[in-house]
């Protein structure tokens, strides 16, 4: 990740609820990552795949988005197969996997308990999320993995949730050009009960790659 772009510290003081959750995860897991998590992919990306937060026993034990927990699953196979990453994914941060037509970004960078962050939680993480949209000289779509992600990137533009309601499926045209293509989380939850299927999945992915090849011409 480029350093010219705000993120937050390793110690990051700024939600009070999740510092204490921190620092009772560095006591139990001292080995583990414990910390705000790193978004991940080149910045030149088209794309950018914007999750909830990290979980407890993926990104925030291995300290790289959605690796370790059943929610990378889905997403990586599906990134694999369109091309958007190369490499081979092992639930594992040194696994060689590289992504190279996308970048991750979650909504809030540090693990919140019972996988929930709060409103204030959200807004209070939104100005790194707004910095690293900046920071993404290409952007053309961002996949909003459920309707949280969807919330966070239209407050980045101080767009009310009311006006472009999230749905699974739905693509939204941002004022500046971009667009936002909606997707359920890749959540255990959600592709265990069939609410979210890999073939729902990948239309949404090849949806946003061909939304993002036309708006690049």
């Amino acid at each position: 990740m480029s350093s010219s772009i705000e993120s937050p510290g390793r110690d990051c003081p700024l939600c009070p609820r999740l510092v204490d959750y921190r620092a009772a995860n560095r006591a139990k897991w001292p080995d583990w990552h414990n910390a705000p998590v790193p978004c991940w992919g080149p910045v030149t990306a088209p794309i950018m795949v914007l999750g909830l937060a990290p979980g407890v026993k993926g990104a925030n034990r291995t300290g790289r988005p959605f690796t370790g927990d059943h929610a990378g699953r889905l997403l990586y196979a599906t990134l694999l197969k369109f091309g958007l990453a190369r490499g081979e994914y092992r639930e594992d941060p040194q696994d060689g996997m590289e992504l190279t037509g996308a970048r991750i970004v979650n909504a809030v960078r540090c693990v919140p308990p019972e996988n929930l962050p709060t409103p204030a939680e959200i807004t209070t993480c939104n100005r790194f999320l707004a910095a690293e949209r900046a920071a993404m000289p290409g952007l053309r779509v961002v996949i909003a993995l459920g309707l949280v992600a969807h919330t966070a990137l239209l407050k980045t533009y101080r767009i009310p949730a009311a006006r472009l309601k999230f749905a699974h499926g739905a693509m939204h045209q941002l004022p500046d050009g971009v667009w936002l293509a909606d997707s359920y989380h890749v959540s255990r939850y959600n592709t265990q009960t069939g609410r979210l299927t890999t073939e729902m999945f990948e239309a949404v992915v090849e949806a946003a790659i061909a939304r993002a090849a036309v708006a690049a011409t």
